[in-house]
């Protein structure tokens, strides 16, 4: 395994780390090039939970990416200070991420991520761990929202949250019984997006990606 990139993704990086918030990391590495003409092909992601880690090879990494996973794409925006290995080939996939982009599986991917925490919201109990989850599960839901509007109007990903506390305040509104609050924020931005004249294109740009992705393969071929 060939780490290309690598760095600490999650609340750390949005700002919204608390005193018990998990330190999740995430990267990309190339595995050699002639393990896949074996009769077992190298594994695609490499998943730890102590310490909170995935890594993808470069090909499941290049796959999510281009279908708008919001975790995967992140990787290729952090901060300067949360990025913890950076090759050349990492370089080279920051230099080229808005090749990843496109405005319907922008749009799709965080709408449905987000819709997902709705309904993680509507299945929470009365606990008080349910109702910590809860206040995540709304946190990561404004989240998504915003990141996508920003993303899908501008063409930039903002990581760093400018204003975190009103992300924990919601978080906490929605976990005290808010409901609808976290409702009618995912339909203001199924309402924005609709409006929003994008600069994303209708496809990604797949030649540039393919292009990186052989340059890493021919690396890795001994």
């Amino acid at each position: 395994m060939h780490l290309l990139l690598s760095g600490i993704v999650g609340s750390v990086a949005y700002g919204l780390a608390g005193p018990d918030s998990d330190v999740d990391r995430i990267g990309v590495f190339a595995a050699p090039t002639v393990a896949f003409h074996g009769l077992h092909p190298p594994r695609e992601s490499v998943v730890t939970t102590d310490p909170d880690v995935t890594l993808h090879e470069c090909a499941k990494y290049a796959r999510l990416a281009l279908s708008g996973n919001p975790t995967a794409t992140e990787l290729m925006w952090l901060p300067e200070e949360c990025y913890e290995t950076r090759t050349g080939f990492g370089e080279r996939l920051i230099g080229i991420r808005a090749a990843f982009l496109s405005a319907p599986r922008v749009r799709d991917a965080y709408l449905g991520y987000a819709s997902q925490q709705f309904r993680k919201l509507t299945a929470r109990d009365s606990s008080v761990g349910g109702r910590r989850r809860s206040a995540k599960h709304a946190r990561h839901l404004a989240r998504l929202l915003h990141q996508g509007r920003v993303l899908y109007a501008t063409g930039v990903l903002e990581i760093r949250l400018a204003d975190p506390e009103w992300f924990r305040a919601f978080g906490e509104r929605v976990a005290g019984g808010a409901l609808a609050e976290a409702e009618e924020l995912v339909a203001a931005a199924e309402r924005d997006f609709a409006r929003i004249r994008t600069p994303l294109p209708e496809r990604p740009d797949e030649e540039t990606v393919e292009r990186w992705l052989l340059d890493v393969r021919a690396a890795h071929l001994p």
